[in-house]
């Protein structure tokens, strides 16, 4: 058993499918099938129902994958630790991000990255929080970019930066009218979040917890540009974070954004990774970018 067998399996426990875990891999099909067969036969149980058009790994085919993403990424931390002994900022780095932070913070940040650490290779994925974590904790990513609180079971978390909410209405509705918006003026409006999965839903849900609102139980977007599509048709109205708004979507035509009032609810957004990464070194240098540019001190 290598740690190129483990690496195959997990393949096809991802892609459920032999042909494109051959592709993840570099390897033909009938060498990753001939290796599987092989580790099938060194450890005496079956780990793949094959079937036509049909993989499914058997239940203790994916206790092993379990195991097997630890012990592939113990090997990349080997790995990385020899690199950093020569120089911690060179390398990959895999970053993930939430989906409504994603698309908005990037823009800002990548360029300031890439000055700062110019021999880093930044590899970027989108998860909802659950995955991410998950992937964090089994080793797939290096840091993840997220907002907090977070179960820090095993992690190391860091704040970055605070972001305001804001509220989005259509043009024409009543609410456009004040400069200002208080938590208590939602009342009774329909108010459009995310579906679940989105930590986000959770926070909008609960600036408005005191607040009597109505959700359409037939309606959950998927992303924030739906959400402000659905507002611009009228369907009802919602929280957008500061960034969103910022972007160059944020002043599109038949929407209209308003502050709250004072006090201003909030989330945080932070940066978490394992406690036992050999990262830490480049990952806190990619914090203080994020830090300084969301702080205005870059």
């Amino acid at each position: 058993m290598n740690l190129k067998d483990l690496k195959y399996l997990v393949a096809l426990a991802d892609t459920g499918h032999f042909g494109r875990a051959a592709e993840r891999t570099f390897v033909s099909q009938p060498t990753l099938s001939a290796q599987l067969k092989k580790l099938e036969e060194y450890l005496g149980v079956k780990l793949v129902e094959r079937q036509p058009n049909n993989v499914q790994l058997t239940e203790v085919g994916k206790q092993v994958v379990v195991r097997a993403r630890r012990m592939l990424g113990e090997g990349e931390e080997i790995i990385a630790l020899a690199r950093n002994n020569t120089d911690p900022f060179t390398g990959k780095l895999k970053m993930a991000l939430i989906p409504t932070i994603g698309p908005y913070l990037l823009p800002r940040v990548t360029r300031k990255i890439r000055k700062a650490l110019p021999h880093l290779g930044l590899m970027l994925y989108e998860h909802q929080t659950e995955p991410l974590l998950k992937r964090l904790r089994d080793g797939e990513i290096d840091l993840g970019i997220m907002a907090l609180p977070t179960a820090p079971d095993g992690l190391d978390v860091r704040e970055l930066y605070k972001e305001s909410f804001t509220v989005a209405l259509p043009n024409g509705h009543p609410l456009a009218k004040k400069s200002t918006i208080r938590a208590q003026d939602l009342k009774g409006h329909t108010l459009l979040l995310l579906e679940d999965g989105h930590c986000l839903r959770d926070q909008a849900l609960e600036v408005c917890s005191r607040v009597d609102i109505r959700e359409p139980e037939d309606f959950r977007a998927t992303s924030l540009e739906t959400l402000r599509q659905m507002v611009v048709a009228g369907l009802g109205i919602t929280l957008l974070p500061e960034l969103a708004v910022e972007s160059p979507f944020g002043s599109q035509r038949g929407l209209t954004i308003r502050q709250f009032a004072k006090p201003v609810p909030s989330r945080t957004v932070g940066a978490v990774w394992r406690k036992s990464s050999t990262r830490t070194a480049v990952i806190s240098a990619v914090c203080d970018v994020v830090a300084r540019v969301m702080t205005g001190n870059s």
